[in-house]
């Protein structure tokens, strides 16, 4: 059984999509590459300004730094971790 999170998309792609630069994200969207197999989820940018995924990116940064390697935010924490802040944001 699976849930949605309003705020994230899950954004798969297929192998011809991967290798290509331009991958579609919605204006108002940044990619977001988490979690040990980089799975890809596409966020609000609002979520940027909220003070506890503030909180989320500095200690992740303390913890792991930041590689960009993929053009979006790389995050190498837990997925359920990212999902875990996110799902508090996606209420307000």
């Amino acid at each position: 059984m699976g849930f949605r999170l309003p705020g994230i998309r899950k954004a798969s792609f297929g192998a011809n999509q991967a290798s290509s630069k331009a991958v579609d994200v919605p204006k108002g969207y940044l990619a977001v590459y988490v979690g040990e197999k980089m799975k890809r989820f596409v966020i609000p940018i609002s979520y940027l300004n909220q003070p506890s995924f503030q909180d989320f990116l500095n200690q992740a940064e303390e913890e792991f730094g930041y590689e960009h390697p993929m053009g979006g935010l790389t995050i190498p924490c837990k997925e359920d971790e990212f999902l875990n802040v996110t799902s508090h944001l996606s209420d307000l």
